[in-house]
């Protein structure tokens, strides 16, 4: 290992020692004990050591608007700054790049890694914690980490798993119901799933939800989950099918109860949220859905929803995550990879990504209350420029559920299929 490494890792409140066992296999050791060594180093030295470097991040590229916001605004102060060049690796799914972790660590290179840094979140980071094939805890140390509210579980657990500083926040993301406004009254929005029965069955034709597995989808289910069955709070364990079985019973009634008076009859789905807004857009159907926190301006100006268009959220709440990077064990370049996780955070890069000119309508991955000065006068205009168009960041913390494990999801996608698609 380089020496100027070496420093980096003692760096590390939490360090990954990396030995090899007599057997040619990969002891990995994290020790609290290491906090200690933090006085051995600064960030300052993290910077200098990640100044000419190249970070290799492997991310999802099927977002135009998200690649630009990569190479033109993250990847332009990199490099301007810090002196680090972004490589934008684009995968189709982020398992791509975890499986290309897996196998370097199947194959013993331990070091030397070809992937520096993952867009990541759910199922695919608790595969590399499980195999512990993360590089950290680096995340609390980040110094922007003094922006984000580490107190927050839903930013702790990611889908119901401890992060334990081995991923660093990057933006968030709540399910928000969209109306047209011209079409559906504002005073008599359903604001529960139980209202929402009654609308459809009240207006039929002119509602329907995108078929699981899409993950909205998915998600417009599992917050019914939460609602018939008394709250999130008792699913937090894991999954235990005869309880699950039971208590899902209900849903599957709701959903086949108002299946006859959906858009079509019911008798087909849109596959994915695209379709779905495709219909909204086309006044097929009175609402659609979005994840999108800083609103559906962008959208808007696309063309692709009416200018009447508007988000809200349920009084029960509807399900919020955030999204991640991390960095993988064997990373090579793992300096320009805690540069780059940490100028993710910067508020002025936050809100570039939450904006319609450079970014995309992501969430904040930072907390509005720790902002300060000049910064949170720019957020509060933010806001006040979205107007109509975007849910106020305090009605969405108020109305945040938590998401659960993937197994919840698997669980609720094949009953869907088997009680609602094939139920005649």
């Amino acid at each position: 290992m380089k020496k100027p490494m070496a420093a980096l890792i003692l760096w590390l409140s939490a360090a990954m020692v990396l030995s090899s066992c007599s057997s040619g296999s990969l002891e990995v050791v994290r020790s609290a004990e290491d906090a200690s060594l933090l006085s051995g180093s600064s960030w300052e030295q993290v910077v200098d050591e990640a100044k000419g470097q190249q970070v290799n991040w492997y991310l999802w590229g099927g977002s135009d608007v998200i690649n630009s916001y990569v190479d033109q605004t993250v990847g332009r102060v990199l490099k301007d700054e810090y002196g680090v060049t972004l490589k934008r690796i684009p995968v189709n799914d982020t398992a791509e790049a975890v499986n290309k972790v897996l196998n370097e660590k199947q194959a013993g290179r331990h070091e030397e890694g070809s992937v520096d840094l993952i867009w990541i979140n759910g199922e695919n980071f608790n595969t590399l914690k499980q195999a512990e094939a993360l590089f950290g805890p680096f995340a609390e140390i980040l110094p922007n980490a003094q922006y984000v509210d580490y107190s927050n579980p839903a930013i702790q657990k990611d889908f119901g798993n401890d992060t334990e500083g081995m991923e660093s926040v990057w933006g968030s993301a709540q399910f928000q119901f969209v109306y047209n406004a011209s079409t559906v009254d504002p005073d008599e929005l359903p604001r529960s799933y139980e209202e929402l029965k009654v609308w459809i069955q009240n207006n039929p034709g002119r509602f329907t939800y995108n078929a699981p597995p899409d993950f909205i989808g998915t998600r417009f289910v599992k917050q019914l989950f939460y609602e018939l069955s008394g709250g999130y709070e008792q699913w937090e364990k894991p999954l235990d099918q005869a309880e699950f079985k039971k208590a899902v019973e209900p849903v599957w009634s709701y959903l086949n109860e108002i299946k006859p008076h959906l858009w079509r009859g019911g008798e087909t789905y849109p596959k994915s949220i695209a379709e779905l807004q495709t219909l909204f857009n086309n006044n097929e159907v009175d609402f659609t859905f979005v994840q999108d926190l800083g609103g559906i301006q962008a959208e808007i100006n696309k063309g692709r929803m009416p200018e009447t268009a508007r988000p809200y959220v349920f009084r029960t709440g509807t399900i919020g995550d955030y999204h991640y990077v991390a960095i993988p064990y064997n990373a090579k370049h793992k300096a320009a990879a805690m540069v780059t996780a940490n100028l993710l955070l910067e508020p002025e890069m936050q809100f570039k990504k939450m904006g319609t000119q450079e970014g995309w309508g992501d969430g904040l991955g930072i907390h509005p209350a720790k902002l300060e000065g000049e910064a949170a006068s720019q957020y509060k205009q933010i806001q006040s420029d979205a107007g109509e168009t975007a849910v106020p960041a305090e009605v969405l913390l108020k109305h945040k559920l938590p998401d659960l494990s993937p197994a919840y999801n698997q669980a609720l996608e094949e009953g869907w299929r088997k009680h609602v698609l094939f139920q005649k």
